[in-house]
């Protein structure tokens, strides 16, 4: 007996048991299985899936989200962002030597802060991380992980490159690479990059930032310790007051990132599929009035495909008309639309017309 009791858990007079022979021990077997079926609270010891709240039912467990965050369809995760909005969202991450590496390490936590508001999925957020210094450095491109946990391990992997801060040559890589269609990034999806900085960038800004507005992107700037209040302005999307936040301190970051987690989200436009349409139907017409001129053949050698793979690959200007630019190609026209190769925000099916006149001069 003094050896049962001391493997017995307390009370004792519950957990030790003791008969004379095995030909009595069934007598236990009741008692046994109403121990065994006790109800315990899988939210009390850790043993559920949820992201925020758990909320024990008896056997069994529900998921629930802090004020401001909604439940995401598997029921077990959370997000700022309602509705689970297709957004496409790149970190572009100080790594200059003025940081430290135990601030660097704050900076991850910011990262991972802000991924656990997002619904991560191959249908709604993407994220890409790209890290600069006197150099940059892609991270991940946008898809590569389609979860919050894979995306968290690589942001806690990631190495910390000191040196330099060429914010500029940062945000050119942005505007070049970052959301192109080679990165990762999903035509007609909002892009947004948040660009987070601890001092004054040893190069020009100016012209990758206003090209990165231009572009439709949704642009927030974060800026720590040194970092230039007017630089952060000059990165930041309008309202300049809405997405520039600074702090003296790396340990309140934190708290920014509360503030990003809302604002990051972003609201499906009801006009958008209409614009869309819209914009089709001109690109459509365009492609007509340049066969009637007898230029389809200039497209066609460019483009390089056969009949079974015709298409158009048109520049979707996602706010306005206004004509974008790809790496490698000056700023074009409307007009001239059609001869930056590879455009990156709509493919346009040519129509039976489009295809008799290119087999009229011989193109397929």
């Amino acid at each position: 007996m003094p050896t049962l009791r001391q493997i017995a858990s307390e009370p004792l007079d519950e957990h030790v048991d003791y008969v004379e022979s095995y030909s009595v021990i069934e007598k236990l077997t009741k008692k046994f299985q109403e121990a065994f079926c006790a109800v315990s609270d899988l939210c009390a010891t850790g043993d559920h899936d949820c992201q925020q709240i758990c909320v024990s039912t008896g056997a069994s467990y529900t998921c629930a989200c802090k004020e401001g965050f909604t439940l995401n369809t598997d029921g077990k995760s959370c997000s700022a962002c309602s509705g689970g909005a297709a957004t496409d969202l790149v970190f572009l991450i100080d790594g200059s030597k003025s940081v430290r590496p135990e601030n660097f390490e704050l900076v991850k936590r910011f990262i991972n802060q802000i991924v656990d508001s997002l619904d991560v999925s191959d249908r709604n957020a993407h994220v890409g991380l790209v890290q600069y210094s006197s150099a940059v450095r892609q991270e991940f491109p946008l898809g590569r992980f389609s979860t919050k946990k894979d995306i968290k391990a690589a942001v806690r992997k990631m190495s910390y490159m000191e040196k330099g801060t060429m914010t500029g040559q940062a945000l050119k890589y942005l505007v070049d690479n970052s959301f192109a269609i080679s990165s990762g990034a999903r035509p007609g999806v909002p892009k947004v990059a948040i660009v987070f900085t601890d001092g004054r960038s040893q190069d020009y800004i100016n012209d990758a930032a206003k090209k990165a507005k231009e572009l439709g992107y949704k642009m927030f700037a974060v800026g720590v310790g040194n970092a230039i209040e007017d630089e952060l302005r000059e990165i930041a999307s309008e309202p300049v007051a809405e997405h520039y936040f600074y702090t003296a301190d790396f340990k309140t970051i934190n708290q920014i990132a509360k503030k990003l987690q809302s604002k990051i989200c972003v609201e499906e436009d009801p006009c958008e599929c209409e614009a869309i349409l819209n914009f089709q139907a001109k690109v459509d017409n365009l492609i007509k009035a340049l066969t009637q001129k007898h230029i389809l053949w200039q497209l066609f050698a460019k483009q390089g495909v056969g009949v079974k793979m015709l298409h158009f690959n048109i520049k979707m200007c996602q706010h306005q008309d206004a004509a974008l630019k790809d790496p490698g190609y000056e700023t074009l026209s409307l007009d001239y639309c059609l001869f930056s190769v590879p455009c990156i925000y709509l493919n346009v099916v040519p129509s039976l017309d489009h295809i008799q006149a290119a087999s009229k001069y011989g193109l397929i």
